[in-house]
């Protein structure tokens, strides 16, 4: 299993571009950002590409909604070519409240939404051509972005029909808040038998978890109370965590010594993740004491789980 770090949204340009310099110089397979209120994180990236040689750079995740499918393609094979071919487009719809609330747009049917939206930006992104009739995308166009390999692409799949659009057009899958036992039970095996059934390779599953290595839990798990709530209160992932049996976002949070930490993080890759993705939680009074703590556990985990 890869061992990659979260750095959650690119806020400062310049601090999040360092940030995966570091990613890169601690040995770890890849350095992924998040995109709702900060800055553009494929254009991040994008900068952190000139500045890296070898990790993965990828989103967890691009929300659709915003962007037409063309225009995402034409971003990521952009990204791709500055990045030297190591990006890896994770998209979503995100949520009711954010697409209704905050953007104005309508919630309706995302499964749908994503369907269509696969079947114009997969085409875009592995032929430089596209000509679909669907109902919410009728696109006729073509796409040629100069040294542009095939941009991997992930999904935001939780539910059931998500997860078979994942495993029928995209790469895998890109979880958050999505304990072990789900992933064991649930994602993985769906995500796998649409893959197979569809003749694709076995899909990815990248598992988004907050960490954080204490020797004080129960303190920690009430800072990632605190931190995580509005997560517990999100229907896509109330649902993965009561099928998990987690009161809410702290319980599926990796916990613990390093003895502890290590354990459960062994425990997902035994469950079916290809991939984890360490959203690096600082607990405690020395915040950054803690967060080193955490980031040398996981750096001796790279290449060993």
């Amino acid at each position: 299993m890869r061992i990659n770090i979260f750095l959650g949204e690119a806020a400062d340009l310049e601090q999040s571009v360092q940030q995966v310099v570091q990613v890169e110089q601690d040995g770890f397979d890849g350095a992924w950002f998040g995109q709702i209120f900060g800055a553009d994180s494929m254009t991040a990236l994008a900068l952190a590409g000139a500045r890296t040689k070898r990790i993965e750079l990828g989103t967890a995740i691009i929300p659709t909604y915003l962007r037409h499918p063309y225009v995402l393609a034409q971003q990521a094979l952009t990204v791709q070519v500055a990045t030297g071919g190591r990006f890896t487009l994770g998209i979503g719809p995100s949520h009711q409240p954010v697409v209704e609330s905050m953007w104005g747009l309508s919630y309706d049917k995302p499964a749908r939404h994503i369907r269509q939206y696969l079947s114009v930006l997969r085409p875009l992104v592995h032929e430089g051509r596209v000509k679909t009739e669907g109902d919410l995308f009728r696109v006729n166009a073509t796409l040629n972005v100069t040294g542009a390999k095939p941009t991997p692409i992930l999904i935001a799949a939780l539910a059931p029909v998500m997860l078979r659009i994942a495993g029928e057009m995209a790469e895998g899958t890109v979880t958050w808040m999505t304990g072990p036992k789900t992933i064991e039970s649930h994602i993985a095996p769906r995500i796998s038998a649409a893959a197979k059934a569809a003749g694709r390779p076995q899909p990815r599953v990248v598992v988004g978890l907050p960490i954080a290595v204490t020797d004080d839990p129960a303190s920690a798990r009430e800072r990632a109370t605190q931190a995580f709530q509005i997560y517990g209160q999100l229907v896509n992932y109330r649902r993965v965590l009561d099928k998990e049996g987690a009161e809410g976002p702290a319980d599926v949070a990796i916990i613990g010594d390093e003895a502890e930490v290590e354990r459960q993080v062994r425990a997902l890759a035994s469950a079916g993740a290809t991939d984890f993705l360490a959203a690096e939680l600082p607990v405690g009074d020395d915040a950054a004491a803690s967060l080193a703590r955490t980031r040398a556990l996981l750096k001796g985990l790279v290449g060993k789980v």
